[in-house]
């Protein structure tokens, strides 16, 4: 029963902003690596960004870097990226993922959300 659920996602013009949430059930969300991937057409998933168990570590792509936000509500159990000067080739499936910090070999993927930046 474990469930990663994304929400947030749409569509926004070029320069837009957009918060993507994803809550976690069925894991103790504490002990886990929490990671924002994409995919975009006719491309493989990437790492969007990164955060450590308690919040004291990230790691973005370089392509994000200065405009994405990762942070993390553990007592929520929810891990957030919040998207700034949203560019077209942001345009992408943003998939949610959460890797047990302890036991790498256990992780699970959320569904996705669609994130299209157009005018």
């Amino acid at each position: 029963q474990v469930q990663l659920v994304e929400s947030g996602g749409g569509l926004v013009q070029p320069g837009g902003s957009l918060r993507l949430s994803c809550a976690a059930s069925g894991i103790t969300f504490s002990n886990h690596v929490m990671s924002w991937y994409r995919q975009a057409p006719g491309k493989e998933r990437g790492l969007v960004a990164r955060i450590s168990i308690l919040g004291g570590n990230i790691n973005y792509a370089d392509s994000v870097k200065g405009r994405f936000t990762i942070s993390r509500d553990n007592a929520k159990n929810t891990v957030y990226l919040q998207m700034n000067s949203l560019k077209p080739e942001d345009t992408a499936v943003y998939y949610c993922n959460a890797q047990n910090g302890i036991l790498s070999r256990n992780y699970y993927w959320g569904q996705g959300t669609q994130v299209t930046v157009s005018s």
